[in-house]
């Protein structure tokens, strides 16, 4: 795809998450036909997003990251985006739903790391990152479609393109250090206007979360792109994505944990 219609794809996305609005579809010339003009899209959506005023990035989200998504979406493997201040907030907050168009949320663990990692010496093992974990949080993501239809509709190469379809994200308070929790088996319960709705585990996350972590950090290498020290990684959903509704009271109960909540009104 030619640059100019790279920028072009990725000015449309800006300009309509800004205005909350949906589209059908990019203009022919502007769709992404494989997973490199994705990213390459998502690069340029990134560049006008730290141009908005008070934003930065802090991180990256992982998508997809269980063999139900993956299959429908036809994919075999996850796929990322970014974190940015300006679209994030802390356990207890209220969002605003004139913000988001159709919004689902997303249990997740985010890992925080305590150094710039040397992205020369991947591919990296389980071990090797693992000495990059500061601390373990339980967080949700707030997913948003920039495409009208359904995630098979709208296809794995727009949501890559839109910031892997990421809007905002909630960081909860409580700091874990790695060896004190059991990632491969940790319970969360989602409740709604206090009504249990959903239970989920963190094994659902490509087993544990911290193979998203690994995967991530293995396929940002290949792409020289830098993971810096204290930066978020939001590791995928632990059960399916939820949707949202004004008006809605959420509890999300990160077992033994910590309990986040928001509401959305």
């Amino acid at each position: 795809m030619e640059k100019k219609y790279i920028i072009k794809a990725s000015n449309i996305l800006l300009e309509n998450r800004l205005n909350r609005n949906s589209i059908e579809s990019f203009p022919e010339n502007c769709i992404p036909k494989n997973e490199n003009e994705a990213y390459e899209i998502q690069d340029e959506l990134l560049k006008l997003y730290l141009n908005l005023s008070d934003n930065e990035i802090i991180g990256k989200k992982v998508g997809c990251t269980n063999h139900e998504a993956q299959k429908q979406l036809d994919i075999e493997s996850p796929f990322y985006g970014n974190l940015f201040s300006k679209y994030s907030e802390k356990n207890g907050c209220n969002i605003k739903s004139s913000e988001f168009t159709n919004p689902y949320f997303e249990p997740e663990f985010a890992f925080k790391l305590n150094n710039d990692i040397n992205i020369s010496k991947a591919p990296f093992t389980i071990n090797e990152i693992a000495k990059y974990i500061e601390v373990v949080i339980p967080c949700i993501e707030i997913v948003d479609f920039r495409f009208l239809g359904n995630l098979k509709s709208i296809g794995v190469y727009n949501l890559i393109a839109s910031n892997g379809g990421s809007e905002y994200w909630i960081k909860g308070n409580k700091e874990l250090k790695l060896n004190t929790i059991n990632l491969n088996n940790q319970s969360v319960e989602v409740f709604k206007n206090n009504k249990l709705i959903e239970k989920g585990n963190s094994s659902k996350v490509l087993g544990n979360p911290i193979n998203s972590l690994l995967w991530i950090i293995n396929e940002l290498s290949k792409k020289n792109q830098p993971i810096l020290k204290n930066y978020y990684i939001s590791t995928g959903t632990c059960t399916p994505a939820i949707k949202l509704s004004k008006g809605d009271s959420l509890k999300i109960n990160f077992c033994d944990i910590e309990i986040l909540e928001f509401n959305y009104i």
